[in-house]
């Protein structure tokens, strides 16, 4: 198989000085703010996107080591496969994350929802088109009934 290269387009800032304490989705870190760094080299990408009110963003989970095929997540007291769950130690240690884009301003992206660590390196950037990326979704698997919870979640106990 060919080598896969991926370089950074950018950082996220964001409050979060590590994973303890931080939300763990999006929608559980609604108004959190934070910043997305572009590198000059990338900032004519940009272009036209202050028109989107929501945007993808596809990063490296940077502070994950190694991964396990099999996981318990957060909200489920049983084994998954890493793979049917957003657990950020995996073979490839890539996230994705839904963000409100605030405002644009020069190479930097003022955003909310953020559910990311401070210092991310940032992959890549789409922008959330909901006739496009709004699924409605007939099967949840193991987390149906238990989506719910992490709304009702205080925020200190939404750990990664």
């Amino acid at each position: 198989m060919k080598k896969i290269i991926l370089r950074p387009i950018g950082i996220i800032r964001s409050p979060f000085k590590d994973s303890k304490g931080m939300p763990i989705q999006p929608t559980a870190a609604r108004g959190v703010t934070g910043t997305i760094e572009i590198e000059p080299e990338y900032v004519a990408g940009l272009r036209d996107i202050e028109g989107f009110s929501h945007l993808i963003l596809v990063y490296h989970f940077h502070l994950s080591e190694g991964y396990s095929l099999e996981v318990k997540p957060f909200m489920d007291d049983h084994l998954h496969g890493v793979f049917a769950t957003r657990a950020p130690r995996r073979p490839n240690p890539i996230g994705i994350s839904t963000v409100r884009l605030v405002k644009v301003e020069g190479r930097t992206l003022q955003v909310e929802d953020v559910d990311i660590v401070d210092g991310t390196p940032l992959l890549d950037i789409k922008p959330y088109i909901p006739e496009f990326d709004a699924q409605k979704a007939g099967r949840i698997g193991w987390l149906s009934g238990k989506v719910n919870k992490i709304h009702k979640l205080k925020a200190d106990e939404r750990v990664r």
